[in-house]
């Protein structure tokens, strides 16, 4: 367990240094790939009803976690037979490739660094970089929201969760999270495309983010007051708003963002040219302001590196070697 716990350290500060390279083959592109590659070939053995799509979906969930599965573990298995440092390198650079805290800083301050600048246009292509939303009538009030929602809510699933996942299972069980998080982002849609060939993907997803989401956001509500920022009011529309969402997750790092910060997020949004209606989350004490993009990065490298830490010292008083 204290190797694991070696790893994971490691792995953090690369991430927290290096981010994701630009180029570079990322294992999740990979995944993404093969989620494009068996879904065309599982549409194609199933009818096109409603049962008919929903076995495809099943399969579909099945294959890119089984191969995800053999792929991460298979890799750690040559790696050892090689040598036990090749191991450990390749454990290493693998639970690396799965944080995001650095990606997540990086791409938000694209658009805090283009409304500086007055560059709305700009700022709305690097909001529309990171969000699935349409961006394209958003106000600068819009983009702002759409990029501090985006750091919020992927605290849980960029950082938070992989995190919980490797400590609970190794790099493995850390990959297969993020295949069932992939596979929800891509084809998790309630749209006549997706709605019953996506239903397995998004209920697993929802079920694998339900601890390490309001962990995140418990860990947020923490972190508030070290900020400078209002702890109380975190807890307070945590408690209260942590629900306004169709997924049972999403909302819970973004109630507490939002109460830290006294702003309101969330609320009715376009995708796909479809307005969707929503509530909002958070009481809005105040106007939302580009400097709530770093605030809210902020809380999420707050929150991540104090699970980090948590789960590095369980795992270094748990135990065991590996």
């Amino acid at each position: 367990m204290r190797q694991r716990a070696l790893v994971m350290a490691a792995a953090f500060g690369l991430d927290l240094v290096l981010g994701d390279p630009r180029g570079f083959p990322h294992p999740v592109r990979g995944i993404g790939a093969l989620i494009e590659n068996r879904e065309k070939a599982v549409r194609r053995r199933y009818p096109k009803t409603r049962r008919g799509e929903l076995a495809a979906g099943a399969e579909l969930t099945a294959e890119v976690l089984a191969v995800t599965g053999l792929a991460a573990g298979g890799t750690l298995f040559l790696a050892d037979r090689i040598h036990r440092r090749v191991r450990l390198a390749a454990e290493t650079f693998m639970c690396y490739q799965m944080l995001a805290s650095r990606s997540l800083f990086t791409e938000s301050m694209k658009v805090y660094r283009a409304l500086a600048r007055r560059d709305r246009e700009k700022a709305r292509k690097a909001v529309s970089m990171i969000v699935g939303r349409d961006t394209e009538c958003l106000t600068e009030e819009g983009i702002i929201r759409a990029a501090v929602e985006t750091v919020a809510e992927n605290t849980s699933d960029g950082v938070i969760a992989p995190l919980f996942y490797m400590a609970l299972g190794g790099v493995p069980l850390m990959f297969l999270y993020k295949a069932v998080n992939t596979m929800d982002s891509m084809i998790g849609y309630q749209n006549e495309a997706y709605r019953y060939l996506g239903r397995c993907a998004a209920r697993l997803d929802d079920a694998v983010n339900l601890i390490p989401s309001r962990l995140g956001a418990v860990l947020m509500v923490l972190c508030a007051g070290v900020l400078g920022m209002d702890p109380k009011g975190a807890w307070r529309i945590f408690v209260r708003d942590r629900y306004n969402h169709k997924s049972p997750n999403s909302a819970q790092t973004e109630s507490a963002c939002a109460g830290a910060l006294g702003v309101e997020l969330a609320g009715n949004a376009y995708y796909f040219g479809k307005l969707y209606e929503k509530p909002t989350i958070g009481d809005g004490l105040r106007k939302i302001e580009k400097e709530d993009i770093p605030r809210a990065n902020g809380l999420m490298y707050g929150a991540s590196l104090t699970m980090a830490f948590l789960c590095g010292a369980v795992l270094w008083l748990l135990p065991g070697r590996e």
